[in-house]
């Protein structure tokens, strides 16, 4: 795990189809139709290198959405080969990248850190462990979950809220969206970079593009 390699694949040239989400890098491909999709799933499957990896192939009608890896600290220099040849693949084949389209949600419940308990969210979803402050789901079909440490000032004991990993092109007009909708923001200071929304209720989801390389004011090394 390196975030030195993680900067390395946002650095490098050739990767404009990839956004580097919470995940990891991903992509989605549009193709005509559900076979054409299954067709470069089968085609992105026998490249070599993937038996032990960690990717994840995900077909929805004419989309077929491809992530590297599930977790951004495990990219590694190897992926920047993939990523450069999994859209030839595909323009191959016939299919269209989509950067707007890629995205990914996460839950992060947050609790003072004596009454942290992943363990229990594991084992209710069913899901495996990700590293030491995660959950991820076994079968790719459902939101990650994440363990947040609440500040020791704070008063409150236990909060969650949602996460939209989106692209650093992507996530000021998400943010629009959901303001016109009738959200509000109740921290922009962090942007570019994130942006945290409340619903009319006060429920809030946080508009992420710092895994894609969008920077704030402030440094975010």
């Amino acid at each position: 795990m390196s975030e030195a390699h993680w900067k390395e694949f946002l650095q490098a040239d050739g990767l404009e189809d990839w956004v580097v989400l919470h995940g990891g890098p991903s992509a989605v491909f549009v193709t005509s139709s559900l076979a054409d999709a299954a067709e470069l799933a089968r085609a992105v499957a026998q490249l070599p290198g993937l038996e032990d990896s960690h990717i994840q192939l995900s077909i929805v009608s004419k989309r077929l959405t491809v992530r590297l890896t599930r977790e951004i600290w495990k990219i590694e220099p190897d992926h920047i080969t993939l990523a450069r040849e999994i859209p030839e693949l595909a323009k191959s084949l016939g299919a269209v990248s989509d950067p707007k389209q890629v995205q990914e949600v996460q839950f992060a419940i947050a609790a003072k850190a004596d009454a942290i308990d992943l363990g229990f969210w594991r084992a209710v979803l069913g899901y495996d462990p990700m590293l030491e402050d995660n959950a991820i789901d076994p079968l790719g079909v459902s939101s990650t979950v994440w363990m947040q440490d609440i500040e020791e000032g704070k008063a409150l004991r236990h909060a969650m809220h949602i996460d939209v990993s989106l692209s650093k092109e992507s996530a000021q007009a998400r943010v629009d969206s959901a303001v016109k909708a009738g959200g509000v923001v109740v921290d922009g200071s962090h942007a570019p970079s994130w942006w945290i929304l409340a619903d009319r209720s006060g429920n809030k989801v946080c508009v992420v593009a710092w895994p894609d390389g969008a920077k704030a004011d402030k440094s975010e090394d």
